[in-house]
């Protein structure tokens, strides 16, 4: 039952040619921008409250339900874990054949390989997100090893370290410019948007204030969808109506502004009650089947400048600056993402800022698959163990995920679960 389709290129045309190396970027970038922000999206975004499971599926019951009864057999995490090393695997490959292949073509090589170290990274951050430890290189073998977040994240931060040598010391040549980026995406800032986020999961906080200052804000990044490559959020919300969005962003009271811009932008009529809770039309980056979504957001790289400057200990009214600008934005946005808020005027301490910037992420980087680990990482209240279903007044109802049975099947390395 093995077929060989005639049209689709050998893993010898693909992995020892210029034209393989670019056709394998171009996939690898289509793959992470369906499949994998579905996962990211959608599987984590359910588990911090942000949309709501409302089907009868049960692997999407079990996602809403959270808790210590989280199944091992879960389809959306098993989604999520396959999508994020399968990435992994794509960007492995070229990153371990485009020295040989492009030895003679340094522009291209310079290109292949920071958007590959990028991806890469991206993989091992999504990773992140959902799971304790996992492996950062894929295997055929089935025993792939196990790292700590910490280990991966500082893999992950090298990887964009060293895209960003390369590119700066090669430029890539204008026609993977044209073929690989196209008009969406600015590689150079991109990596350093995500050198900025992963230096601050990692808790470095000078190297993700640098990383952030060197984002060109005025730039925007973006997967672009179409009818053959349609929106992958807006297929499971719209399409598959398997989620519904939460009101207010999925915030508990105190947590969110009435008057925020952003809850037009995102959400909107008509509601639906279920279960007690008012769910919203799901708007923003996820109303039509070719509707792009960003890559990251400009405001991200503001929010993460306050937050480094916050934990360093460094001058809270500088912090301020950045969250107001943020707060008060009433135009201007690459995407359109406006709070028009006043400026911030509460206390100037660091607990103080530190919920602001907390709730300034929460509504502009709604649903951009980053809430379970802000939540976290700004000490939000974790769910109780042994509570089943956790009660939706949780901001999360895990911590981290456990691990797929396939995984634990066929890796003797896989680690025992988080209780929660």
């Amino acid at each position: 039952m093995d077929y060989t389709n005639p049209n689709a290129p050998t893993d010898s045309e693909i992995l020892t040619t210029r034209e393989g190396m670019i056709t394998l970027c171009i996939g690898m970038k289509q793959y992470y921008s369906t499949t994998g922000v579905q996962t990211l999206y959608t599987a984590p975004g359910t588990t911090s409250r942000e949309v709501k499971g409302v089907t009868t599926f049960t692997n999407i019951l079990e996602l809403e339900a959270g808790g210590s009864a989280l199944p091992t057999f879960n389809g959306n995490v098993l989604g999520l874990w396959y999508s994020m090393l399968h990435t992994m695997g794509m960007a492995d490959d070229l990153i371990k054949y485009a020295p040989g292949v492009l030895a003679a073509d340094n522009a291209t090589r310079s290109g292949v390989l920071g958007f590959a170290n990028l991806f890469k990274a991206m993989s091992i951050g999504g990773l992140a997100t959902a799971f304790e430890q996992f492996p950062t290189q894929v295997t055929q073998s089935g025993n792939a090893t196990f790292v700590t977040r910490t280990v991966a994240l500082t893999t992950a931060v090298k990887l964009l370290d060293d895209a960003i040598a390369e590119l700066a010391a090669t430029p890539p040549p204008a026609d993977f410019n044209t073929r690989v980026l196209g008009t969406d995406i600015n590689l150079v800032d991109c990596i350093n948007a995500y050198r900025a986020r992963y230096n601050m999961m990692l808790g470095k906080y000078p190297e993700a204030l640098a990383a952030a200052n060197a984002v060109n804000l005025t730039n925007k990044s973006q997967f672009a969808y179409s009818a053959q490559s349609p929106n992958p959020v807006y297929q499971q919300v719209q399409i598959s109506a398997n989620f519904k969005a939460r009101a207010n962003f999925g915030l508990p009271a105190g947590l969110f502004d009435a008057a925020d811009g952003r809850l037009a932008f995102y959400l909107s009529t008509p509601d639906v009650v279920v279960g007690g809770e008012t769910l919203k039309t799901l708007k923003g980056f996820f109303d039509a089947i070719d509707k792009p979504i960003p890559v990251y957001l400009p405001d991200e790289v503001r929010l993460l400048k306050a937050e480094a400057i916050i934990r360093s200990g460094g001058d809270l009214n500088v912090a301020k600056t950045h969250i107001d600008a943020v707060r008060t934005q009433a135009a201007g946005d690459p995407f359109g993402v406006n709070a028009n808020l006043p400026a911030y005027s509460g206390a100037i301490t660091t607990d103080a800022l530190l919920l602001e910037v907390y709730r300034q992420r929460s509504a502009e980087l709604f649903l951009q698959g980053l809430r379970l680990e802000d939540s976290r990482r700004f000490g939000r209240p974790a769910p109780p163990a042994n509570v089943n279903p956790v009660p939706a007044t949780f901001e999360r109802n895990r911590n981290f995920y456990p691990y797929p049975d396939q995984e634990r099947l066929n890796n003797p390395n896989t680690p025992a679960d988080p209780a929660i």
